[in-house]
């Protein structure tokens, strides 16, 4: 059986390795271009290829995948199913509909919750206890197709995006291996999603980055450890963006305002929030700096009880 496997970042590399290790003939792998990366802007290949290249898998990264020459590329290859994981384009018809077995994507999240480009950072943010991985057919609309089978992941309360992006990924190629021989057998009845439970989370902003101290204590958590480490939780001190990496839940004061820096110690330093919820900063970074201890920061920081960050 042919597949055409297409995904691009570090969440799709164990999907894509347990489909090399399988019996199942990994005919072709789709990802995106190679882009420039880091302050040198060094063109850098996707993971994926990566991965698709050490075992002499062909390779194609078309710019828009709904481009006829890069249907009838992908077509070339006779494939019997499509698999997608975080690709990151919505597939045209011709793709979705050739393949025997059709089109299915791996996904990280319960489906219909957290459609969309950013669903692990959204269920931490979202102080979710739970979520998961869905496996479901592909059509048009955005990660709307029926269900085949999911998976529940815990959330813990120290889990971050680093770490649950980790777990979900592995839970994911573990997902597909066991779902891909009941899919080819006919045993699965394929569920269709309820609309009215369908929510969406779309491509996190620099907005989406910026601490609200006046959100509560719990939310502020929630939300330095859903930008951690990718794309960073950031404050604003003395004008400029100070990333807040790790933090832990403190009491704090209700007759002061948010953002107030309540103390300072041989840990870091609190922040009161919008509840008596305080913030405790452990370890953050300045502007043109490397990620620290907030120790360390407070070394070379002029910040005092009284001052208020984030305005």
């Amino acid at each position: 059986m042919n597949i055409v496997f297409m995904g691009t970042p570090d969440f799709a590399v164990p999907v894509l390795e347990q489909l090399i290790a399988s019996p199942y003939q990994v005919a072709l792998v789709v990802t995106q271009p190679d882009r420039p990366v880091g302050r040198k802007k060094i063109l850098t290949p996707p993971p994926v290829k990566v991965i698709a290249e050490q075992a002499h898998i062909p390779v194609l990264q078309p710019e828009k995948v709904r481009k006829p020459e890069a249907v009838e590329a992908i077509l070339a290859y006779k494939p019997d199913l499509i698999i997608t994981c975080a690709f990151g384009q919505i597939l045209p018809e011709a793709l979705l509909n050739a393949p025997k077995y059709g089109a299915i994507n791996v996904h990280a999240s319960l489906l219909p919750e957290y459609r969309g480009a950013a669903p692990i950072h959204k269920a931490i943010m979202d102080g979710k206890k739970e979520t998961g991985v869905t496996i479901m057919y592909m059509v048009k609309a955005l990660d709307a197709g029926d269900i085949l089978t999911q998976k529940k992941v815990p959330i813990e309360e120290t889990d971050t995006v680093g770490s649950l992006h980790d777990k979900l990924s592995k839970a994911g190629a573990e997902l597909l291996m066991s779902t891909l021989p009941d899919l080819i057998e006919g045993r699965i009845t394929p569920i269709p999603q309820d609309e009215s439970r369908a929510t969406y989370v779309s491509t996190l902003s620099r907005e989406d980055e910026r601490i609200d101290w006046h959100q509560s204590g719990e939310a502020i958590y929630n939300h330095v450890r859903g930008m951690d480490p990718f794309p960073g939780a950031f404050t604003m001190y003395k004008n400029k963006p100070l990333k807040i990496w790790k933090t832990k839940k403190v009491e704090g004061k209700m007759d002061l305002p948010p953002g107030t820096i309540l103390a300072k110690d041989a840990e870091g330093f609190t922040v009161q929030t919008g509840n008596q919820t305080a913030i405790k900063v452990l370890e953050c970074q300045p502007a043109g700096k490397k990620r620290m201890a907030a120790a360390d920061f407070l070394r070379g920081a002029t910040l005092s009880e009284g001052d208020v960050i984030g305005e």
